[in-house]
């Protein structure tokens, strides 16, 4: 069987490049945005309406291309934040639905759940552990299901639900470096090629492995067992050839380029001036709290009123 290990790593290293320099630019964007902007006891900028004066920050152009960049960052760190809590979310509902009915005789760290369906898969992210289902007991000889254990194994060592989550999380909050998706799918098919070359040195070799993914894609619907034609062309032993994809990677690069760029040129001529209030809060505090406060009573009458008709209707 190849080996993809040389080009996997190269693989990782690329992706932590991109995502440093990515997360730099971001990080970047924002402290230059707020290191922009001087505070002033009022604002510098003025606005009348019917006697009431209300402030409001004054900035130069590049000032407010600064802010929209770093809006940018905010948008990018946002996404990262819901990207991680929707990984969460997804990893406990799965865990949920499933029924762990005990551990493997013999194997401390395999899981038996129970389905009827032949299943076997890694899940967790600090400890992760591997999962067998009972029917895939069933139906697998020992060599298959020692194949399939060094396979599931290999991922469990290696983190692999960790590092797909962690990619999957940089692909989505990083938008604007196309690549990372890219990377993350060849990172998830090449985590599954090593998990493979494992198992065929299980001592069952290819033809134990390749009986035990049969037995799993009889059983399941079309797509969901895994089988791909590259790891069907990598137990046959054929040389794994992937390149990445040249122009995502060049418009990658040269927005991780233009946005350093950018920042940098824009940060030596960027210039505002604010109060420590939000933008257009009124500079006659008192005024504006009177005001919110009557507001806050007529909606609560309003409230009531509403609700003493429904009662009575």
């Amino acid at each position: 069987m190849p080996r993809p290990g040389a080009s996997g790593q190269h693989l990782v290293r690329l992706a932590v490049v991109l995502r440093v320099c990515a997360g730099l630019a971001v990080a970047a964007a924002l402290g230059t945005a707020v290191e922009s902007v001087h505070h002033v006891s009022m604002g510098a900028g003025h606005l009348t309406v019917f006697g009431v004066t209300f402030s409001y920050p004054s900035l130069n152009p590049a000032e407010w291309l600064l802010l929209g960049i770093a809006l940018g960052g905010a948008t990018a760190a946002g996404l990262a934040m819901r990207a991680c809590w929707r990984q969460w979310v997804a990893y406990r509902g799965f865990l949920n639905e499933i029924t762990v009915v005990g551990c493997l005789e013999g194997h401390r760290t395999v899981k038996v759940i129970a389905d009827p369906q032949p299943l076997a898969f890694c899940a967790g992210y600090a400890r992760p552990a591997v999962y067998v289902s009972e029917r895939a007991l069933e139906v697998l000889s020992a060599p298959e299901l020692e194949a399939v254990l060094a396979h599931e194994h290999r991922h469990r060592t290696a983190r692999d639900p960790l590092r797909l989550a962690c990619s999957r999380v940089f692909a989505q909050a990083l938008f604007f470096v196309p690549v990372l998706s890219a990377l993350t799918e060849r990172y998830a098919e090449l985590a599954e090629l090593k998990a493979d070359r494992a198992a065929t040195r299980a001592g069952g070799g290819e033809a134990a492995l390749a009986s035990a993914l049969l037995a799993f894609d009889a059983s399941a619907p079309a797509g969901v067992s895994g089988i791909s034609p590259e790891r069907v062309d990598s137990l046959l032993g054929q040389a794994v050839r992937w390149r990445p994809p040249r122009w995502r990677l060049i418009a990658s690069v040269t927005s991780i380029l233009s946005l350093g760029l950018l920042i940098w040129r824009t940060g030596e001529v960027a210039a505002g001036h604010a109060t420590l209030n939000p933008p257009f809060i009124s500079s006659q505090p008192c005024l504006v709290v009177s005001l919110l406060l009557l507001l806050s009573i007529c909606a609560a009458i309003g409230k009531r009123l509403t609700g003493t008709s429904r009662d009575a209707g």
